[in-house]
Order: structure tokens, then sequence, then C-alpha cells
């Protein structure tokens, strides 16, 4: 059975692993991107929606697939206004669940985080939480939610900040044992497998990867 499948974030660390990975499979035949701008791929499965994401019901006609893959988000540094903030990592991924709902679309994949909780007092892990909640609350007949920890993958942009956290947590890993291997730092090809391979099942419901889960999953 071949799929469609939609990739909000495509350009991003985990949303371009994922691209290449359903770009080389034999089950997806169709590749749909919504992109501010070309990510300047050729390949004949792919298709780019351009968009500022200002108002996605006006490109609701292409938001249609088997599966929706949603990697979008972005940090502090880049968007400072918390109100943007909340556009990219709120509104936009459940816009797009519910022109999923109209759309009859069968899976949601979201990319969210390590902590999430909509009653957290910090900012970045309440907007995930308020995410994965508003998301639930959607009548999706299956959705898959990863929470990965420290990415560890090659970004266009030097984080310095992040360069020196993932060299201290080379040392830190093999520590974190048990309870804790779910705060170890995790590749982003490791989650982007993780995702295509649980697209491929029929299971139905809500179901939630912690990072340590997410690598039992490839």
């Amino acid at each position: 059975m071949t799929r469609k499948a939609i990739i909000i974030g495509a350009s991003g660390l985990i949303g371009s692993e994922l691209l290449s990975v359903l770009l080389h499979s034999n089950t997806y035949t169709d590749v749909i991107v919504l992109v501010r701008k070309s990510l300047n791929i050729q390949n004949q499965k792919l298709k780019e929606i351009i968009t500022d994401f200002s108002n996605l019901w006006e490109i609701k006609e292409h938001i249609k697939a088997d599966v929706i893959f949603c990697c979008i988000g972005t940090t502090r540094a880049k968007t400072p206004d918390l109100n943007n903030y909340r556009k990219i990592d709120h509104d936009i991924p459940i816009e797009i669940g519910k022109i999923a709902v109209e759309n009859q679309v069968q899976q949601y994949h979201l990319v969210s985080a390590l902590g999430a909780n909509a009653q957290s007092s910090n900012f970045y892990s309440k907007i995930k939480g308020e995410t994965e909640d508003d998301l639930k609350a959607l009548n999706i007949p299956s959705i898959h939610i990863y929470q990965p920890s420290l990415l560890r993958g090659e970004r266009k942009e030097k984080r310095i900040g992040e360069k020196i956290a993932l060299s201290l947590m080379k040392s830190i890993d093999p520590l974190l044992i048990g309870s804790l291997k779910k705060y170890r730092s995790i590749k982003t090809s490791v989650i982007a497998l993780a995702m295509y391979q649980q697209s491929l099942k029929e299971d139905q419901g809500i179901f939630t990867y912690p990072s340590d889960i997410i690598k039992e999953l490839v």
C-alpha cells in the first residue's frame, strides 16, 4: 500500500532528516512540504507548498494525506516575541490538526519535547504541553507524540550554548541509567526513523514516546 505524507517543518533538524527518509521510501509515493521558501530539492515525489502560515485554511485543499508529520518549532533566540513563539509552536500545529480532521487525515505525528506540561511554569514546557493537550482533543484517529531530549544533529545555524551542552552530554549520557535514561541526548536521525516506522502501523489511539522509548522504536 502506497501512502501520501505532509511535513510541516521540513527545513528543520528533524524535519529534514524525515524528508530524506520519506523520499527514499518505497511506501511513500507523494510527499508534500509546507515551507516558507523552496528547499531546492529535486525529487519527483516532492511537492512544495510555499506559505507564510498566516492563513492555513486558504491552502486547506493541499492538506490532504494519509499522514501528517509536524516537526515545526522555534527558539527564544530566533523568536523573542512570545506571541510569535506561541503561534509557531502551538497555533500552527493545532490549526493544521483542525484542517486534518476536516480532510479526514488518519494519522498525525507531532514532535514535542521531553518535560512538556501545560501546567509548567517554564514557558517552553508549558507551550509544548498545551500543544499536546489541544492536539489530543481533536478527533484524529491516530496521534503520535514524540518527546525527545537534547538533540544531536547538524544544524545550519550555530548555537554555542547547545554545542557546549552536547559536549557535556557525551560524558553524562552513560551515567544516566534506569528512569534517567530518557534524559540522554538523542540523534535526530533516530527520531526521524522512529516517526517513519510508527507511521507504517495501523494502530489507532494516542501514543506518547519519551526520548528513551523513541530509541527503542528503531
